[in-house]
């Protein structure tokens, strides 16, 4: 008797757990077990025989023992059997997945022999096809691995895993084939084939039931975007069923804002298209009435709480247009007012009365008492990096005080304006052991905190600007700021090395140096428009500096600075040469008296003071708080240069609807010599890009203006003495100003949840500025002059013209005029745009800027950029 056919029918087909598809197994035997003879069929009528086993025998294993193989069945020596017995026993062998195939058979007297063929040994497992899904990630999500043994049903719900993992990326039309290919030694290599197919997006979303909104201002609210061509940079208009569902909640979300209390959708279906390669989504909605706000109250049970003094914190009034937002965020601000008396765990709950005939909505805000609780532990969790001490230091509240959510609320500002670790950090709050206790938590993680910087810009005078700079702010994972910078153009190079250590000692001390290189060009034009150079600035030197906190928002920070400045000018051409004394000296034709002024060697001893007060909410990317900076120093502690410099930055940033960002700010400066001493040409204040957006470098202030004499009349050989009136001719230096101001004011555009994907912040700007107050050097007045000299040879005699008479050669030395131009405080205005972007090669920033305002002589530009990485 050979059972076999019976029980096959419970040995799984190997098939792809997709839909509509089948996988078949290639070069795997059938797993079915060979068709009954016929002799063996029992007459319907007959009555089964019953036996007694007298050995049960294996055949076939290889790894797995005889009592191994006859453990999984409940048939043994001695006992009877029948034909049902040995068919459920041929079952429980196929169900270990054990076996390929499986034959039981009678030999007779009593004598039962199984015969197997085990399941092959996985050699390797193979992925092919895979390209948009790393092979890494996909080999996370599968369960069989080498030296496994092969079952159709691990193969199957591995199909299952890698199709669930590209339907997460979007790519519906996925399939997956698994093979295997038969090996010696009854091994098997296991081959998941991959077909990705193109990405399931949404065709197009439909809205049924709006009547108050259009259906494109219903999508702009959404966080799925439609399929279109310009979209090929953002995954939001991939299909998502995850994303489907937030969809929903911000649909309901707006129309809670605008007052629809009653809203509801009623169904959402996301349906494949014909071609079965992107999706339609329908939503039904019920809008439902409008509500407006009625008789809003509040009721406290704790005593500290008093209810009139608290309603004041209401913002809504009655009759205004029923929003949810503003009650949860009234909410909010009741715990967090609730907080600041060391109630942590505050219970402000909302009870609503709906008046469906007056279509009002009734609230009164309910504080439930509550304990008042202390600070048991302050845990910190992610940071591999950035040592405990560095985070723990920007905790306002420590173990054992009372807790205080405003000094919560601080820490976590705190310790995000560090900027090593992401946005959104939040202090999480948990009861502790005892009811008046209470557990923080902060979960960080690490983010790049070195940075790599590579900076271009453009301008008619500089032509490309480049710099370069590196910089670690979390040196050691000490908060430790370390940084080189370089800068290299046609108008400038420099070099700087600095080092801070923000807490001395483990004390509230900040020290840090910078050492420093600078070589600034200036440059002018010529009457050709070509550039040349006119002086030369070096400045070599260094600084020391010591800052502390007054308190939570205020700092002070005092430096001592010594640098050695020498300015000469470019090319024996501005120089002439004394007959008497055979000096060499700066000739004001040539060079200009403000040039010749300048010139010499000069060391500055400086000692300067800041005080800063800084609540912004983030130092890497505010969007709420101010910082203010005054910054003093004096120069005259030795060396040759003697002023006396001021200069305030003040910036306000605030949080706008609809997640704009306005940042409103300034900042100003005077300088002045004393001891009988000018401010130094060098010294001065100077205003333009990148401060100055829409004005090329050192573009906006007092200039010395070259204008030119046009050229002579060739027909009377009279020489002419009138100006050339075009800007292009002129010559222009700017000498600075001892005082100025620059105010601005920049809305941040948010750009959605696509924005913020792909790292895009858009903003539009206002600059109004000025720089003024200069004493003029002497200005020049040249003629134009016709200049006749002599012709000599090598040896200094005469060359004669063939009638015996000298000859002579005649130039024209044309003269120009100088004006002073610029020195005013009449406001220059400037308005553009401006784009930041996280591209994949790095931040970068670019500005578009339009003068609408300027005084003749400053210089404008229309645009510049910078790009750079992080690492």
């Amino acid at each position: 008797m050979l059972l076999g056919s019976a029980a096959m029918a419970q040995a799984p087909a190997f098939a792809q757990a997709a839909p509509t598809q089948s996988a078949p197994v290639q070069s795997a035997p059938a797993q079915s077990a060979p068709a009954q003879p016929a002799s063996t069929a029992q007459p319907a009528a007959a009555p089964e025989v019953v036996r007694t086993i007298r050995s049960l025998n294996v055949t076939g294993n290889e790894r797995l023992e005889a009592d191994t193989v006859r453990s999984y069945i409940d048939l043994r020596a001695g006992e009877t059997y029948d034909r049902v017995r040995l068919d459920r026993a041929l079952k429980a062998l196929f169900e270990t997945e054990l076996f390929a195939d499986v034959q039981i058979r009678d030999d007779g007297d009593g004598n039962i022999t199984i015969e197997v063929r085990e399941n092959p040994v996985i050699n390797r497992v193979l992925i092919e096809g895979g390209k948009r899904i790393k092979e890494d990630k996909i080999r996370e999500e599968i369960k069989v691995a080498p030296r496994q043994i092969f079952t159709r049903s691990r193969a199957r719900a591995d199909v299952a895993r890698i199709l669930e993992l590209y339907r997460r990326s979007g790519r519906f039309a996925a399939k997956v084939e698994p093979k295997i290919v038969q090996l010696e030694q009854n091994r098997v290599d296991l081959i998941f084939e991959i077909s990705e197919g193109p990405k399931s997006k949404v065709r197009q979303i439909n809205i049924i039931g709006n009547e108050q909104f259009s259906d494109k201002e219903l999508r702009g609210e959404m966080a799925t975007r439609q399929a279109r061509p310009l979209r090929m940079f953002t995954s939001n208009d991939t299909y998502d069923p995850d994303r489907l569902a937030y969809d929903q909640q911000k649909l309901r979300q707006f129309y809670l804002t605008q007052g629809y209390a009653d809203f509801r959708v009623v169904s959402s279906v996301a349906e494949l298209t014909p071609d079965r390669r992107d999706f339609i989504v329908t939503y039904v909605v019920e809008e439902g009435e409008r509500y407006k706000f009625g008789e809003v109250d509040l009721v406290s049970d704790i005593r500290d709480v008093k209810a009139d003094q608290f309603k004041r914190l209401l913002p809504m009034k009655q009759g205004d247009w029923y929003n949810a937002k503003l009650v949860e965020d009234t909410i909010d601000g009741l715990t967090e007012s609730v907080g600041l008396l060391g109630y942590a765990f505050a219970d402000v709950r909302p009870n609503f009365d709906r008046d469906k005939d007056k279509r009002e909505m009734n609230i009164t805000f309910a504080v439930n008492e509550t304990p008042r609780v202390y600070v048991e532990s302050v845990t910190i969790n992610g940071n591999t990096r950035t040592r405990d001490e560095v985070i723990r230091r920007e905790f306002r509240l420590a173990e054992g005080d009372a807790f205080n959510s405003v000094k919560v609320k601080r820490s976590r500002d705190r310790i995000q304006s560090l900027g090593f670790f992401q946005d959104k950090l939040e202090v999480k709050q948990a009861p502790g052991a005892a009811p008046d206790k209470v557990a923080l938590q902060v979960d960080v993680e690490e983010r790049p905190t070195g940075s790599l910087q590579l900076s271009a810009g453009f301008s008619s005078i500089e032509r490309f600007i480049f710099s370069f700079s590196i910089e670690e702010r979390n040196f050691r994972g000490r908060a430790q700021q370390l940084r080189l910078s370089a800068n290299v153009s046609s108008y400038s190079k420099s070099v700087e090395v600095g080092f801070t250590e923000p807490y001395l000692f483990d004390r509230n001390l900040a020290m840090g140096f910078d050492i420093f290189r600078r070589d600034y060009n200036s440059f002018s034009w010529n009457t050709n428009g070509e550039r040349y150079t006119t002086y030369e600035q070096v400045t070599t030197g260094f600084q020391i500096r010591a800052g502390t906190a007054i308190n939570e928002y205020w700092q002070a920070q005092i430096r001592y600075g010594l640098s050695v400045d020498k300015v000469d000018l470019h090319g024996d051409q501005y120089y002439t040469i004394d007959p008497e004394t055979g000096v060499r000296e700066c000739d004001p034709i040539s060079a200009g008296h403000y040039l010749c002024d300048a010139l010499g060697r000069y060391v500055t001893s400086s000692i300067g003071f800041s005080l800063v007060n800084d609540t912004l909410d983030n130092r890497m990317r505010p969007s709420r708080g101010q910082r203010l900076i005054l910054n003093t120093d004096l120069a005259g502690l030795g060396g040759s240069v003697k002023y006396w410099r001021t200069r305030v930055n003040y910036d306000r940033y605030f949080r706008l609807p609809a997640g704009f960002v306005l940042n409103m700010g300034g900042e100003a400066g005077n300088i002045m010599g004393f001891g009988g001493d000018d401010v130094r040409l060098t010294d001065r204040f100077y205003l333009g890009e990148p401060r100055f957006r829409g004005f090329q470098i050192r573009g906006v202030g007092p200039r010395i203006i070259r204008k030119y004499r046009t050229l002579d009349d060739p027909e009377t050989e009279a020489v002419e003495q009138d100006l050339n009136e075009d800007p292009d001719s002129w010559g222009s230096d700017s000498i600075g100003g001892r005082n100025y101001y620059l105010a601005r004011a920049e809305v941040e555009i948010p750009l959605g949840s696509s924005g913020r994907e792909m790292g895009i912040r858009p903003s539009v700007y206002v600059d109004v500025g000025a720089l003024w107050s200069v004493k003029y050097p002497q200005l020049i007045d040249k003629p134009t002059t016709i200049v006749t000299t002599p012709i000599v040879d090598a040896n200094g005699n005469p060359v004669l013209d063939d009638d015996g008479n000298p000859t002579f050669s005649t130039y024209t030395d044309y003269g120009f005029k100088e004006f002073a131009a610029g020195n005013s405080a009449s406001p220059r205005v400037s308005v553009g745009i401006g784009v930041s972007w996280n591209s994949p090669f790095g931040p970068f920033r670019f500005d578009l800027a339009k003068v609408l305002r300027k005084v003749e002589g400053d210089e404008t530009q229309v645009f510049q950029f910078n790009v750079g990485t992080q690492f």
